[in-house]
Order: structure tokens, then sequence, then C-alpha cells
């Protein structure tokens, strides 16, 4: 279970800096690291799964963009999000698995029946969607931590965290939207005191990042 404001995960960012390693009076170049077989499909996963949110997002603007800009405005964060994870890859030499960018298609065949039974349920009504939204962020939350409580690469970490972070303000978001239409918000995923901590959170640089 996270605890408030993910002690484990802060706690692993305030690690010992990487850097170069002097020798001799001279500066060596760094090993590149080994990744673990989990490290490596840890990262491939979230590549897929921020793809996940961005294209049910701009699928459910389709549909209820004319009601509220929720959905389009933190979608193009989700863009933002996924060239974040593109870089990890680039990083680490990772294959990347999204082969074509078409919205809807994965290759992880758990976010592929994620995508299919999300759309489905968050197209039959705005309210369906926006609570679609949440428990997409929950998600990504409960993955996140547990996707930095499984690595020390320093670079992991830090993309890790500005993702965590901006799921955070992604569900503030929607549960604005929510709950101006007269609904409570309940937790889907994570628990109901951790949601509420998230909540009660603001955020220095704004609900969509």
């Amino acid at each position: 279970m996270m605890k408030p404001r993910y002690l484990a995960a802060v706690t692993l960012m305030t690690s010992t800096l990487f850097g170069s390693l002097a020798f001799a009076g001279k500066q060596t170049e760094p090993v590149a690291p080994v990744l673990s077989d989990e490290e490596v499909s840890t990262i491939q996963f979230m590549r897929e799964e921020e793809k996940l949110a961005r294209d049910v997002y701009l699928t459910l603007d389709q549909q209820w963009g004319s009601q509220t800009q929720v959905f389009a405005n933190i979608a193009e964060s989700e863009e933002l999000h996924t060239s974040s994870v593109d870089y990890l890859l680039d990083k680490y030499e990772i294959e990347d698995p999204v082969l074509h960018d078409d919205i809807g298609v994965f290759t992880h065949p758990e976010l592929q029946a994620l995508y299919d039974e999300l759309v489905a349920k968050g197209l039959r009504s705005l309210v369906d969607g926006l609570f679609v939204g949440g428990l997409i962020e929950e998600k990504d939350m409960k993955d996140i931590v547990e996707a930095i409580e499984g690595t020390d690469e320093r670079p992991m970490i830090l993309v890790y965290s500005n993702l965590l972070d901006g799921s955070e303000n992604h569900l503030r978001a929607f549960v604005d939207v929510i709950e101006a239409q007269g609904l409570d918000y309940d937790a889907q995923i994570l628990t109901q005191d951790e949601v509420e901590h998230i909540l009660a959170a603001t955020s220095d640089s704004g609900r969509n990042r």
C-alpha cells in the first residue's frame, strides 16, 4: 500500500547522484548500466500504459469534447509522458513495444483488453468517461510506485516520479469535473485514504502536467 506522498519513492529520489568516476586525476567514462529483465519489461509496459491513457482520452474527447475540455487537456499531457518514457527506451537501448502509433493498438494483451473495456465504458455517458479517467490515473499511480520501488537507476526514478506527479494532477482534474456534476468520487484502485490525500494536496505546476 502506498504511504502519504509516497515516502518510499521520495527516499529513492534523494539517493546519491550518479556521475563520472575520477581515477588518478582523470575522469573515466561511466559504465553503461545493465538492467534486469524486470526493469526492461517495466519500461516497456510503462510506455504502452502512458499510450493507453492518451488513446482513451483522445477517443473520449471525440465523444464528450463539446461538454468538457478535460480529456483533450490531459491527452496532451499524456503525449509528453510518452516522450519521457521514450527517453528511457533510447537511453537503455530497449526495443520500443509501440510498433505503430495507432490509437487503440497495443502489443501487451492486458493493455489491449483494458483499452477496449475502458473505451466501451467511457462512451456510455460523460460521467462514465470521467470515472474511467479517474481509474486510469489511479492504476497509473499504483504501477508507477511499484516501478520506482523496483529499481535503483536514478534516470528511471526521476522519469517515473514525474509521471507520478502528473497522474496526481490528472486525478484532481477529473475529480473537479465529476464534482461539478454534483457527484462524489470514491477510490477505484487505491485506498480511499490515498485518494483523499492526493485530492487534498496542491500542485505548484498546475493540474494537467
